[in-house]
């Protein structure tokens, strides 16, 4: 699915963080943001998921396109890594081919019996990760994804990018890390109008469960 954002206006609070931001990116293609700390990346993926005020401007796709995975897992502890796979996959309606796909995708099989609880950060982030292919969602917003991930584990998140965009899907990725993908880039700095201090830890799919 083709995203175009249109001179989009972002807000937290009171304070205008990004003014006329403006982009496409086509089906199949991924779109890398660039600029510093606090710039504005991720009051940007939030605003495109529908979960921070904007004033003005247009985005094309719909809400429910969108998968946005934060800075946060958003992971059940106390659930395996197999439960928590299959309730969402359960709650996307995306069955058993897709819950088989995103475990193969993550090498989360040798882990899948293991409560998230008991997991390293670099498991816990490759679990959060694998919901993505849960969702059937066309467009991925991804807020520095590879946190925590060794360098194998950045190659085999760097190939199920890959896959979605093969497979006519999108994404949309803050990040520092050369993921060697053929990607566009923007640098919202000449959009940020005011400093994005936000730190917050909202579970990243919780928009899917309201």
């Amino acid at each position: 699915m083709d995203l175009t954002v249109t001179a989009l206006s972002c807000h937290r609070g009171d304070r205008r963080i990004l003014r006329d931001v403006g982009f496409a990116v086509p089906a199949g293609q991924a779109l890398i943001l660039r600029g510093p700390n606090g710039a504005g990346k991720t009051t940007l993926l939030r605003s495109l998921a529908g979960l921070t005020q904007t004033s003005a401007g247009q985005i094309s796709a719909p809400q429910d396109a969108m998968a946005y995975a934060a800075h946060t897992d958003g992971l059940k502890a106390q659930l395996t890594v197999a439960e928590n796979l299959t309730f969402w996959a359960q709650i996307f309606g995306t069955g058993d081919a897709a819950y088989t796909q995103a475990v193969a995708a993550f090498d989360l099989g040798p882990l899948a019996a293991r409560r998230t609880a008991d997991l390293s950060a670099g498991q816990k982030r490759r679990t959060g990760l694998a919901r993505l292919l849960l969702t059937g969602r066309p467009i991925w917003l991804l807020d520095e994804p590879t946190v925590s991930l060794d360098a194998q584990n950045v190659a085999r998140f760097a190939a199920a990018i890959r896959t979605h965009l093969i497979s006519g899907g999108s994404a949309i990725i803050a990040t520092h890390i050369d993921l060697g993908l053929d990607a566009l880039t923007l640098d919202i700095t000449p959009f940020a109008t005011g400093r994005d201090t936000d730190d917050t830890t909202d579970d990243p799919f919780a928009e899917a469960v309201e």
